[in-house]
């Protein structure tokens, strides 16, 4: 809010929930991206308004960050998804949804958003050390500095 960001909407912590680190649902406007509340993570309920005019500034805007964990479109048209979906520096892109997570698909983000995948087989093969073997079975026994 020092950067001139407006609180439209929420910021108060709920009484119910005393000293706690929950915050009501928050939405900020007159945001833009050079300001702090739009280039860190934040990991609770914060919406920063940012607009745009046309899919390429919304991209620019999206991909203008250290950070790529998860991205969100809001669409009815089809094409747009495909044309931007590719195009979106984030591990995991929802469309028209929020935060659905399954978890036999991966999860990780782009950048400095996480390293890795967990859940699904990509997860798993995080904890694997893979090895190739190679046995010759056919009894004869070949001395590999030796050509012939």
């Amino acid at each position: 809010m020092d950067e001139g960001a407006e609180l439209a909407t929420g910021g108060r912590r709920p009484d119910r929930f005393g000293d706690g680190l929950f915050v009501e649902p928050t939405v900020f406007v007159g945001v833009d991206n050079s300001m702090r509340i739009a280039r860190e993570e934040i990991f609770g309920p914060v919406l920063s308004v940012i607009p745009f005019d046309g899919e390429a500034e919304a991209l620019r805007i999206a991909n203008d960050s250290p950070f790529g964990l998860a991205a969100g479109v809001w669409t009815r048209d089809v094409q747009r998804v495909h044309r931007m979906v590719p195009r979106l520096q984030a591990g995991t892109v929802w469309i028209n949804a929020y935060r659905t997570i399954n978890y036999d698909v991966p999860f990780g983000g782009y950048k400095m958003s996480g390293h890795g995948r967990e859940n699904g087989l990509e997860g798993l093969r995080e904890y694997l050390h893979t090895k190739s073997v190679w046995v010759e079975m056919s009894g004869a026994t070949r001395d590999p500095f030796k050509l012939g």
